[in-house]
């Protein structure tokens, strides 16, 4: 198994797309790329932390492999948005990648030029974070309610029921093959 992890807008708008990806067997909603240790909801959502909502996504790279997982990622959200998902406004909701090693720093570099080779006149302003020093940034889990958030509260939350089956039509359409059964 394998890690990898990716920030997009609302983690739990980004949580609920990677549940229904083939081979993946865990997704964790958390905050990454801040200057405070084991931050909060309340602080991370003032914008002032300098985290993003992220998820870390386990996944069996003999069913997806990473390119696949960032290819998804970018697929599902709007990645040309700077410091923004819909609503979502602030550097928590950005776009962005945080690889764990320098192989996923190169596959992510890959991943935006893909997207960028596939959507002239839209270039991703996703971001790759964390890799200073060939250090990965470090991980914080969110509190235990945003996990699992779009199979519990999710589903009579209205911003979610806005957000989420949106996204999770665009996995189905543009990502057939990697959708579970």
């Amino acid at each position: 198994m394998e890690k990898a992890i990716i920030a997009g807008g609302c983690f739990w708008c980004t949580e609920a797309v990677f549940r229904d990806v083939v081979g993946v067997s865990e997704v964790e909603s958390g905050y990454i790329g801040g200057t405070i240790e084991n931050p909060s909801y309340k602080q991370v959502c003032t914008g002032g932390t300098g985290h993003a909502e992220g998820i870390r996504v386990t996944f069996d790279p003999a069913v997806i492999s990473l390119a696949e997982i960032y290819d998804v990622f970018l697929g599902t959200h709007d990645p040309t948005q700077l410091n923004r998902q819909g609503n979502d406004v602030g550097t928590q909701y950005r776009s962005a990648i945080f690889p764990l090693d320098d192989a996923q720093k190169t596959e992510a570099e890959a991943a935006i030029a893909r997207w960028n080779g596939e959507h002239p006149g839209q270039e991703a302003v996703t971001t790759i974070e964390g890799t200073e020093g060939g250090l990965a940034a470090t991980w914080f889990p969110a509190e235990d309610y945003h996990q699992e958030y779009w199979e519990g509260e999710g589903q009579r939350n209205p911003y979610c029921l806005a957000v989420i089956p949106p996204k999770l039509m665009k996995l189905r359409k543009s990502f057939q093959d990697k959708v579970k059964a």
